[in-house]
């Protein structure tokens, strides 16, 4: 997914101090692909603690707030945080914010979340060993973490050509223009050794015809576009 195509999706233009992209209906975990009512991974969320990683301007936080979570969203930049202030209130929810690093949970005790939920957002992060491990010492026990980003495969196609062409070998793990490339057997591995266990993994169909976004592209047709997990804690 480009630069351009996330900032249209969930977080606000650089520079861009005015306004907020609006609610949505639903908690979304990418462009294109059916959401949380339709894939039901989040489970009752009334009374519970969620923790989302890279809220952006802070549409599925509002979300997770409005089914009676006490929201809780981290964000490295302070303009996506300020719109999802502005959200919140304009929407009649609480939520509490923080800013920095999206591996430094410093500020949340130990075994105190009942779920920690991110879209898109940890494509972005070369270390996700470093989240999963601190993703694991907030989480409950048992307790879920869920989230997406973009599909390994879908990293290696050129999307700016009239046919599908492969740009890079899925083995490359070089940064790519706009994040990082994480194989399939990477995010396995690194969640297995942060003793987590996985139960469900979705490469979601774009969603039917006529409902397309601004930011639909044809390659998603042919290969998936976003790959979701979800995956338990075990163990301390």
């Amino acid at each position: 997914m480009s630069n351009d195509a996330l900032v249209g999706w969930k977080r606000l233009p650089p520079g861009d101090t005015t306004k907020s992209l609006g609610p949505v209906a639903d908690v979304q975990y990418g462009p294109d692909v059916v959401t949380e009512s339709e894939l039901r991974l989040l489970g009752n969320l009334e009374g519970k603690r969620v923790l989302e990683l890279g809220c952006g301007a802070g549409q599925s936080l509002v979300c997770l707030a409005k089914k009676g979570a006490h929201g809780i969203g981290l964000d490295f930049d302070t303009l996506q945080l300020a719109a999802a202030k502005r959200l919140a209130d304009a929407e009649g929810v609480r939520v509490e914010l923080h800013q920095g690093d999206l591996a430094d949970l410093a500020f949340m005790r130990g075994d105190s979340v009942d779920l920690v939920f991110s879209a898109y957002a940890l494509g972005f992060v070369d270390d996700l060993n470093r989240v999963f491990r601190q993703v694991h010492r907030v989480l409950k026990e048992g307790a879920s973490f869920v989230f997406s980003l973009p599909h390994p495969v879908y990293d290696l196609i050129d999307h700016h050509g009239q046919a599908l062409v492969i740009r890079r070998s899925y083995f490359d793990h070089a940064p790519l223009a706009d994040g990082f490339h994480h194989t399939v057997s990477d995010l396995f591995t690194g969640l297995s050794r942060a003793k987590f266990r996985v139960d469900v993994v979705l490469e979601p169909e774009p969603s039917v015809e006529g409902s397309r976004s601004p930011f639909w592209d044809e390659a998603a047709r042919w290969v998936p576009r976003t790959l979701v997990i979800r995956a338990r804690k075990e163990g301390i």
